[in-house]
């Protein structure tokens, strides 16, 4: 039977929440004004936890800044790969979009004017905004959107160069005895928040690369227009959890509309591209990841809409990152466990949480 706690443990309780209930409105109020600030730096940290296995490795055989050389131009290609599949696919679509968006306009005035003979009235207001005008201008906002990113692209880059010369130094000083016990606790969780990292990523572009590739063919057999942009458009969304899934499968549907003029065809592309998402996103990710990334989906889906609150598109993108990081430092405390026990629907693993080691691995 499980000791009652005495007064001062209950005392020390309701101070710690209290804590919480103070300094986490705080700082996400900090982190939100602040955007232009911490998301570069998030971005960074999330890129260093991933790179830095690359670079140490490379660094073992090569001077420093030859390695770091190397390692950042191998990021530089795979983000701008993703961020061109994003451009060109939205860039693809806006034009056939300008080209055709009159057949959006008239079949929506059909629809609206069956659904009013059976006594639904949903014109007003939406039927005055629904033009080509409008579609058009969505599409060019989310394009100046994605460009004006390249800002805080380039303040990241600096992050992850000057981050990627410093890791080494920095676990130094954690493993200092007078950094002890926490910096130990650092270390541990830096180790698990880049191992967790690494696998998510791994098995993320591994379910993207065959999620664009298997919608690019269905969208050839279906006989769909663009089908290399639904392809590019599925790949790289597929990074951002349910979300990202959902836009991929939405877009087309409502392009079929206007392509095919028939709700029938498009009931069979959403019912077969949700198919296609379902299969690999809730199949065969979970195959490949194991138990060993296992989080509560209502806490990925809060962090994905949540980060996209705080920063935008970017937020989406590393929202489920956020979270992994928050368990991962939040096991290592035991006034916080039960935080990282919620989100994770898992009991955690605490190997390790108060012993730094001298794995030079450590992020």
């Amino acid at each position: 039977m499980a000791a009652m706690p005495t007064p001062r443990q209950r005392k020390e309780e309701d101070g710690t929440m209290r804590n919480y209930l103070v300094v986490v409105p705080l700082v996400l109020a900090l982190l939100h004004f602040a955007s232009s600030v911490f998301m570069p730096l998030f971005f960074a940290f999330f890129l260093i936890a991933i790179a830095w296995p690359v670079q140490n490795a490379l660094q073992r055989r090569l001077p420093k800044l030859v390695a770091l050389l190397i390692t950042l131009g191998l990021i530089v290609v795979v983000v701008v790969a993703i961020a061109s599949s994003i451009a060109w696919g939205f860039g693809k679509l806006g034009q056939w979009l300008f080209l055709n968006a009159a057949r959006f306009q008239a079949i929506y005035l059909d629809w609206t004017l069956w659904l009013e003979e059976n006594g639904i009235a949903i014109a007003g207001p939406i039927a005055d905004r629904f033009n080509v005008t409008w579609l058009v201008g969505m599409v060019q906002s989310a394009l100046f959107r994605m460009n004006s990113m390249t800002g805080s692209a380039v303040l990241v880059f600096v992050y992850v160069m000057l981050g990627l010369l410093e890791v080494d130094d920095f676990n130094r000083r954690l493993r200092a005895p007078l950094a002890q016990p926490i910096g130990g606790k650092i270390l541990a969780a830096n180790r698990e928040i880049g191992r967790k990292l690494r696998r998510f990523m791994l098995v993320r572009t591994a379910a993207s690369v065959l999620t664009g590739f298997v919608v690019w063919i269905f969208a050839l057999a279906a006989g769909l227009e663009l089908a290399a942009a639904w392809g590019a458009i599925a790949f790289a969304l597929n990074y951002i959890p349910f979300l990202g899934p959902f836009i991929a499968t939405a877009f087309p549907t409502l392009f079929a509309i206007a392509q095919f003029e028939a709700w029938q065809m498009a009931i069979v592309v959403f019912g077969c591209l949700s198919l296609i998402q379902f299969i690999i996103g809730s199949y065969l990710e979970p195959l490949l990841t194991g138990a060993s990334l296992a989080i509560s989906p209502f806490a990925v889906v809060f962090a994905v809409f949540f980060w996209s609150f705080m920063w935008g598109i970017p937020g989406a993108f590393v929202g489920v990152p956020i979270l992994i990081a928050v368990i991962a430092y939040c096991a290592q405390e035991p006034s916080s466990r039960w935080i990282a026990v919620l989100l994770s629907g898992k009991d955690v693993n605490l190997s390790g949480s108060t012993q730094g080691g001298n794995d030079a691995r450590a992020v």
